[in-house]
């Protein structure tokens, strides 16, 4: 997962990683980012599964079926279901994109050409081994491969760099044997000494903060019933072969083997000399940038645009032998915000546009006109939210808290969150803003990730009166009667809230929340900068208050390991904990874990429905709307279809008006 721009749905390349986004609305999350999981939506209906006996997590908390959070939330009420946060997809639409991609046969196409597409979004950098956010992904993701990848028509892991492997019959240890034609784009060879480069002086690296090593650090029990963390064996067999022996089962190995490989000739001499970080940043010559991906970067004007040229050598042919990618080149356009991304594909400036809920009225019947097509696809897997920071921590520049203590006291109180989630309109996001596009989130998995969604978790229906209620039976009231409340000590309940500038969608969100918390008597200072200073402040200075952001999400929810593990670089409120700083983040911790070693499907359900149900009752992110997956692509392409995964794989995309 990782914080995200606005992403469009080009090919599907699978590693468990969380990105933060710039961009909410229409757009799809269909991107072709290495280090992002490959789109998945609505696979199979939800299905009853039985409770699991589980082993007993950190300091023997209660099970996760009836979980008590530390700070004693209020007991949940009895909830009415909500036909479209249940069932956001009638079965005709799943029915429908799933026959797509049956009957789907790739043409033979016509090389030439270009995709042109205009983004508010850029890269912050070209490393993307360290890169957590998806502007930087989305470009790099057409660069950089990994062993497997997963198929935009089947969400089946696929061989890429790997053309084959097996594993042990205790499924720990696996074998890859590696295509022999594939070569980096200097036309360096690419082997198994690259991989085990990648792993072992790269994502194992404790100097380098790579933003892949979470999901192959591996938590497990040990003898004595604490969790230990181990890493895999990464060995070089032959220059053909290589092997991974795991310390435990992990469900999404093959997919999280999707993973950016990269040249040990180019990288190796900046990892010896203490210098991988500063490499590859964005100053850096996009010529000098290698992988082994269709396409090279030709140029890159800070905001102005990013050419992505055909690597003439790429490796993989169609059924007669011509080389792919079909297309010469891939434009990103940047501009300024999501007004001018409208303006320039009804201009014919881009080829494909993600649609925001409120576009959709005006693009319908320009349909035909202007010889595009809109397709919907249900809702989004990435999410908008707002989450407050209670990270303990001391800056090492200032020697300042990150966080005053009265407002950490505010912040990491469950009942100050549960009245704020009160406090959302989410059907004045829904009409207002994605003009009825849209549906609620209560649960930190999207529904369209099938079984994964747990659509029973408690919900906070709007209810200023319920707030209020909350936070006067706390003893914040209003003592002075200036409109605000101070809390038990006297202090004022005030604080800054960030979102990211050129996003009007999440500005307009964050407005609706800004209201919610005003009429609570919360005095909220609302402030839009830029998306890079940003991401800095989430990962970096944690110089920040409260925020409202966007994250990518995938079909499998240990996607979201960084986010919700108590050691995540993600665990936005108070990331890279030295130990779990609650007994609910404990529980969460365990579910994520064990879910990823549990083989059986049923079973893997359950934990990750457990852990949906302990995060929606302490709600450290407030959730607020999914939008609905809408893109609007010319009638130009040939090989595309949608399915429930994407709308295409940039690779066999090809122009049909040349």
């Amino acid at each position: 997962m990782s914080l995200m721009p606005r992403s469009l749905p080009l090919v599907s390349l699978a590693v468990a990683a969380l990105l933060v986004v710039a961009c909410s609305g229409g757009q799809s999350t269909d991107a072709p980012v290495t280090g992002d999981i490959a789109p998945v939506e609505e696979p199979e209906p939800v299905e009853d599964v039985e409770p699991v006996e589980e082993p007993v997590p950190v300091e023997e908390p209660a099970p996760a079926d009836d979980v008590e959070p530390v700070e004693e939330p209020e007991p949940a009420e009895e909830v009415a279901p909500v036909d479209e946060a249940a069932a956001p997809e009638d079965t005709s639409t799943v029915d429908r994109l799933k026959r797509n991609a049956e009957q789907f046969e790739y043409a033979i196409g016509t090389p030439g050409g270009a995709l042109t597409i205009t983004t508010i979004s850029e890269p912050l950098t070209f490393n993307l081994a360290i890169s957590t956010d998806a502007s930087s992904s989305g470009v790099l993701g057409y660069l950089f491969e990994g062993l497997t990848e997963t198929s935009w028509l089947t969400d089946e892991v696929e061989p890429l760099l790997a053309e084959s492997w097996e594993r042990s019959e205790d499924g720990l240890t696996w074998t890859f044997h590696l295509r022999r034609d594939v070569a980096w784009h200097d036309g360096e060879p690419f082997t198994a000494h690259d991989v085990g480069f990648t792993f072992n002086r790269i994502i194992y690296n404790d100097d380098i903060p790579a933003s892949s090593r979470s999901t192959f650090e591996f938590q497990h029990l040990g003898a004595n019933g604490d969790w230990q963390q181990s890493r895999m064996a990464v060995s070089v067999i032959d220059d053909d072969t290589v092997e991974f022996t795991l310390p435990v089962q992990f469900a999404p190995f093959l997919r999280s083997m999707g993973t950016a490989i990269y040249p040990r000739h180019i990288l190796e001499p900046h990892v010896d000399d203490g210098t991988f970080i500063e490499t590859w940043d964005i100053g850096t010559d996009p010529a000098e940038i290698i992988g082994t991906g269709p396409f090279t970067i030709e140029s890159y004007e800070p905001g102005e645009r990013v050419v992505l040229a055909r690597n003439a050598n790429y490796w993989l042919t169609d059924d007669e032998g011509n080389r792919l990618p079909y297309l010469d080149r891939i434009v990103h356009n940047v501009v300024e915000d999501l007004d001018a991304e409208l303006a320039g594909f009804l201009a014919g400036d881009s080829d494909v546009h993600g649609v925001l809920g409120e576009e959709y009225a005006q693009l319908e019947p320009l349909q035909e006109e202007g010889d595009f097509t809109i397709y919907r696809r249900g809702p989004n897997f990435g999410t908008t939210f707002l989450t407050f920071n209670v990270n303990p921590g001391v800056s090492p520049d200032t020697g300042e808290p990150y966080v005053a203590a009265h407002k950490l006291d505010w912040f990491g109180n469950v009942q100050f969150r549960q009245a704020v989630a009160h406090s959302i309109d989410k059907d004045a996001i829904i009409d207002d803003v994605q003009h009825g596009l849209g549906y609620p989130q209560w649960s930190s998995v999207s529904p369209s990730a099938g079984d994964f969604h747990n659509p029973d978790v408690r919900r906070y229906p709007y209810d200023l009166e319920k707030a209020n209620a909350i936070l006067d039976s706390l003893g914040w009231t209003d003592t002075d009667g200036d409109g605000i409340r101070e809390d038990s000590d006297g202090n004022a309940i005030e604080f800054r809230l960030v979102t990211n500038t050129g996003n009007s969608v999440r500005q307009e969100v964050t407005q609706i929340i800004q209201q919610g918390m005003e009429a609570l008597g919360l005095r909220v200072d609302y402030e839009v900068i830029d998306f890079g200073e940003l991401v800095g402040q989430l990962v970096s200075t944690y110089d920040w208050e409260a925020v409202v952001i966007g994250f990518t999400g995938g079909p499998d929810p240990y996607s979201g390991i960084t986010l919700w593990h108590s050691t995540g670089d993600l665990h936005l409120w108070y990331p890279n904990q030295p130990e779990p700083a609650t007994d609910w983040e404990a529980e969460i911790d365990a579910m994520y874990i064990l879910g990823s070693q549990e083989l059986d499907h049923a079973t893997r359900v359950r934990y990750y429905l457990n852990a949906q149900e302990i995060a929606a009752a302490n709600v450290p992110l407030i959730y607020t709307t999914l939008s609905e997956r809408l893109t609007a692509t010319r009638n130009v392409f040939g090989n595309t279809t949608p399915t429930l995964y994407a709308l295409w794989d940039i690779r066999y995309l090809y122009r049909t008006d040349q």
